[in-house]
């Protein structure tokens, strides 16, 4: 049954940090040393000082909790970045001999892989036909459109260790093991495809109409693999298995950034914002929103909107997000009844049930990220806010080249004060060593330096107290640590090579009022820090258009959620959602009197 806890005989894939898969049963007596065992006999891989892991969950020895058909995860406890050590995948006789499954074979089970188990089987059949896949040439990583045996292209596979990045990336951008972090800080490597896959299980009843996805273990010889992390290749081509995330590809006739916004139906930008305002979709630019026309003349309210590429999707904390939409004037629109029907329909925890049971390799990070993003929508729904509204709250502003947190992440840090605040109330002793838990900390490779001996946490008090319309008296008051969780294991691990380092913990909360001020009156134990927005133009996102995430250097993170304990996270809710009202408030007010704002990115300014 569905969501059942194994029993018995079971089969998993295991992958290796540089993009191995084998596929392997086990049965009851299996466990963490058998299964390292079989990987270093079948792909000829060291597995000493090695973790298993599935998801947030490292395997001691017990494999009792895996599910048939899970992905695993293995890595190297001490990292040896070196070029000399390529994927070594079994191939030809060797494979049909250690790995028995298909050429195919979707990870999970739901009843809405049903139309992707009928392009497996189509594209299966094409390929013993001899109809092979095609790479697709643009895009920083790999992606092979695979064919039918009319040889009309009917999925888009891209294998997780060909990521941006990923040591077996077949464009340049190679150099990190799987696990790490990756084009997004809070979204680490060889983990867009499970978000791909995330993204089309959230959209009930196809409501944004995202295509059917699905998670696969895949074996062709079309597949990229690196000599090394250098990213040289081998120069003959073998059959090779990749974990991947699979997409129906919909036939369409141009993008967004092809076509007249303003012929696109209302219903079908608030679908898809609706969908990306939940999942808080970081890369939502022109280039991954495909247009079809539903008639010849493809005039107004005749073309039907695509959404793809959510790879970039529910980070593990919370990021700027991009929304191409936010300045299209169907996103001013206020949402319809059936819209606001369906929002209010919207469950998160229930959501975050389901992707548990059906990506249970999913980190509980992004869940939280769901959790809190719906709520927000839901709240700013019921309270009257439009899409292009709730959007904007959600969205930094670069004021002076420096960057500074949402009205949404303003929210977030005031709801993590009132916690302080309630803590020290009730534990006196909170104000010696308090703090050892609250500590600010932020990992970024784009910190200017400027020392100076001030702090500016009064500052923040007198904000904080004017924007929600409250008053906070003299209280001591310690912030969340908001380094990304994803670096603690590479500052271990790596620290020197990729230069991170933590900051001490601040004595006073930090100023960091969006509405008031800029981060450059930031102050960090002494230090005075900078995120200046430079325009870095490193390239293209998939299907060739620029993306506004590659735009950025890797954004700080203000709000980590991670590092609560499940009482802390749900007395966090509790605050958070008292805060929603005043915030509203004041974003209506605002709207009200027609302030013009400038979202970095766009030509030009917008009327919200």
């Amino acid at each position: 049954m569905e969501g059942k806890q194994p029993t018995g005989r079971r089969r998993v894939f295991v992958q290796t940090e540089t993009g191995c898969v084998l596929g392997m049963e086990l049965d009851r007596s299996d466990n963490v040393h058998t299964v390292k065992r079989r990987l270093q006999i079948a792909l000829n891989v060291p597995t000493d000082e090695s973790s298993l892991t599935f998801g947030d969950m490292v395997l001691e020895n017990d494999l009792s909790a895996i599910r048939n058909d899970s992905p695993l995860l293995l890595t190297r406890k001490v990292m040896h970045r070196s070029s000399s050590t390529p994927c070594l995948s079994p191939t030809g006789r060797e494979m049909q001999q250690r790995d028995k499954s298909g050429p195919i074979e979707i990870l999970g089970h739901s009843h809405r892989f049903a139309a992707t188990e009928q392009l497996v089987r189509e594209i299966v059949k094409a390929i013993k036909n001899g109809v092979d896949p095609i790479p697709v040439r643009s895009g920083l990583g790999g992606a092979y459109y695979f064919r039918n045996s009319r040889g009309e292209s009917v999925a888009i596979v891209k294998p997780t260790d060909e990521e941006p990045f990923a040591p077996n990336n077949p464009k340049g951008f190679a150099g990190k093991a799987l696990g790490q972090p990756g084009l997004k800080r809070s979204v680490r490597v060889g983990e867009t495809g499970i978000r791909e896959v995330a993204a089309y299980l959230l959209d009930y009843d196809h409501f944004a109409n995202v295509p059917a996805t699905a998670l696969v273990k895949i074996t062709h010889s079309i597949f990229n693999v690196n000599n090394g992390v250098n990213g040289t290749k081998p120069h003959k081509k073998k059959l090779v298995s990749k974990i991947a995330s699979f997409q129906q590809f919909i036939p369409h006739d141009f993008d967004a950034s092809d076509y007249g916004t303003s012929s696109f139906p209302v219903s079908a930008v608030h679908r898809i914002g609706i969908l990306d305002i939940r999942i808080l979709n970081t890369d939502r630019h022109a280039g991954n929103l495909l247009v079809r026309k539903l008639d010849s003349a493809g005039r107004f309210g005749q073309v039907e909107l695509i959404p793809i590429d959510h790879g970039l999707c529910l980070p593990e904390s919370l990021e700027d997000p991009y929304f191409e939409w936010i300045h299209w004037p169907q996103a001013s629109i206020p949402f319809s009844e059936d819209e606001l029907e369906y929002i209010d329909s919207l469950d998160p925890f229930h959501d975050c049930e389901m992707l548990r049971s059906k990506l249970p390799m999913i980190r509980e990070a992004c869940l939280r990220v769901l959790i809190l993003c719906t709520i927000f929508l839901r709240e700013a729904a019921a309270y009257g806010l439009c899409l292009a509204e709730i959007g904007e709250m959600m969205s930094r502003e670069f004021r002076a080249r420096e960057e500074e947190p949402s009205e949404l992440e303003v929210v977030c840090l005031e709801a993590r004060r009132l916690m302080a605040v309630e803590r020290e109330l009730l534990s006196p002793k909170s104000s010696e060593g308090g703090d050892d838990n609250f500590q600010f900390h932020l990992d970024t490779e784009d910190v200017e330096w400027d020392f100076t001996p001030k702090m500016a946490g009064d500052d923040f008090m007198a904000r904080a107290s004017s924007y929600f319309g409250m008053g906070f008296g003299n209280v001591k008051n310690p912030l969340s640590r908001l380094d990304e969780s994803i670096e603690d294991e590479e500052e271990s691990e790596c620290g020197e090579e990729d230069g991170f380092a933590g900051l001490p913990a601040p004595e006073m909360i930090p100023s960091i009022s969006k509405l008031s001020m800029s981060l450059k009156d930031t102050i960090i134990g002494g230090k005075n820090l900078k995120f200046p927005g430079a325009k870095v133009e490193n390239g293209f996102s998939s299907f060739g258009h620029r993306s506004a995430n590659e735009l950025l250097p890797a954004s700080v993170s203000f709000v980590k959620l991670a590092d609560m304990a499940e009482d802390e996270w749900v007395l966090f809710l509790e605050k958070f959602q008292e805060l929603l009202l005043p915030a509203f408030a004041k974003r209506k007010s605002e709207t009200l009197g027609q302030r013009q704002r400038q979202r970095l990115g766009t030509s030009c300014p917008v009327l919200i």
